[in-house]
């Protein structure tokens, strides 16, 4: 009969490692499961530099936006918000790819805002019908299936529907979800072998919710919009808490949100869990706040490394670094904090070199105690500055898989 003993072993780490970093780059489709909690812009950058060295990167998105075009959308068909995940797809797909090119335009096509209902809907229609450049120049079947998609949405949409400033590739996911019976997983998995996308892209959850967020002062502001400081004045008032409803309208009630088993097995398959910089709250804390999301970080014995803003973030309105890494801390280990030890959702915070770009200090001596180590790295450059490079930041975080 046999035994199995279980060991974590420490070991010092060159970073960024050449060693690792030129063997991911010469078999990327090798390359290491890193998951990413997160949603928005801010991993843009960083999702076009993971290509070149791992094709299996996982990325787990917040669907909880409810400004713009996006929000015409959900309280169109009563759904979770897309935009994050079509943004993070394309960000993805391999643009090398026969027919990518095309597809990337189309999806980053905006209709006009400033035609009529009648015009945009024509243009829409002509688009369905392959006669817009845009989609004419895209090769089947990638073609055949986005006239279809637009087809269907067209079928969908009421007539009070407002498509100024809509995203086409937004509509085109929304006509996927509607015709696979509010599945977003997929339609997600088409697009996904139909672009080439190298990774896995999925939302935290798979319904409608909107977040909900309590101020200091006691204001309680529903919508992500109303709080990211993008579409609306910046808050005033530090947040003291973030929730979800299940409608933006109406009596404020709670909703506890339960993690899916399927993101759930993505979390414990991990070689490296990140939470990175962005919007802290709407991107960040909105992301592993679900139920089920601590048990499934902390059943995983990999490295989770928190990357923290260096530019403005208007949520972080009042919050030193220390109280944003205790913030995160507590979100993760949200009602299971006697069962979870904190090292056990987060082992080590990345640092720019240059300590200035944080609000407030932290020292390795006060973080020691809870397991956590500090590293700094040069991760800002002068051509992104104050926020951080991508080209220093992929590096680094592949050097500790």
């Amino acid at each position: 009969m046999s035994t199995s003993i279980r060991l974590r072993i420490s070991k010092e780490e060159i970073l960024p490692n050449p060693i690792k970093l030129d063997r991911f780059r010469r078999m990327p489709e090798l390359g290491p499961r890193v998951l990413f909690f997160s949603g928005g812009s801010a991993l843009y950058d960083t999702s076009r530099a993971l290509v070149e060295y791992t094709h299996n990167s996982i990325h787990v998105v917040t669907p909880f936006d409810s400004g713009g075009s996006s929000a015409r959308l959900r309280d169109e068909f009563d759904m979770p918000a897309i935009g994050d995940i079509r943004h993070r797809l394309m960000a993805l797909a391999d643009q090398s790819y026969h027919g990518n090119p095309e597809i990337f335009e189309l999806f980053a096509f905006r209709l006009p805002t400033t035609e009529s209902q009648r015009e945009l809907r024509s243009l829409l229609e002509r688009m369905a019908q392959g006669k817009h450049r845009l989609v004419a120049r895209i090769p089947n079947p990638m073609r055949k299936l986005i006239r279809t998609s637009l087809q269907k949405f067209l079928q969908f949409v009421s007539v009070r529907f407002d498509f100024r400033g809509a995203s086409i590739g937004n509509l085109i996911l929304a006509a996927g979800y509607l015709d696979n019976r509010r599945h977003l997983d997929t339609v997600i998995y088409l697009f996904s072998k139909l672009v080439e996308v190298r990774g896995t892209v999925r939302p935290v959850v798979n319904r409608s919710y909107h977040l909900t967020a309590l101020l200091e002062d006691g204001t309680r502001l529903i919508g992500q919009h109303t709080f990211t400081g993008k579409e609306e004045k910046c808050i005033q008032s530090k947040i003291v808490s973030l929730g979800f409803v299940e409608h933006r309208e109406g009596k404020y009630i709670q909703t506890d949100v339960a993690l899916r088993s399927k993101i759930s097995y993505l979390i414990r398959s991990a070689e490296l869990i990140v939470y990175p910089m962005g919007s802290f709250y709407s991107s960040l804390l909105a992301t592993v706040s679900p139920t089920g999301v601590g048990k499934a970080i902390a059943a995983n014995g990999c490295p989770k490394v928190f990357v923290p803003n260096t530019g403005e973030d208007p949520e972080c309105f009042g919050l030193k670094i220390r109280e944003q890494l205790d913030r995160l801390i507590a979100y993760v280990r949200r009602g299971e904090s006697e069962s979870i030890a904190a090292a056990d959702v987060l082992s080590i915070i990345l640092l720019d070199a240059d300590m200035d770009r944080y609000s407030g200090r932290l020292t390795q001596r006060e973080l020691s105690k809870y397991g956590i180590q500090i590293v700094r790295c040069p991760l800002v450059s002068p051509r992104t500055a104050p926020y951080i490079d991508e080209t220093k930041l992929v590096p680094v975080l592949l050097s500790l898989c």
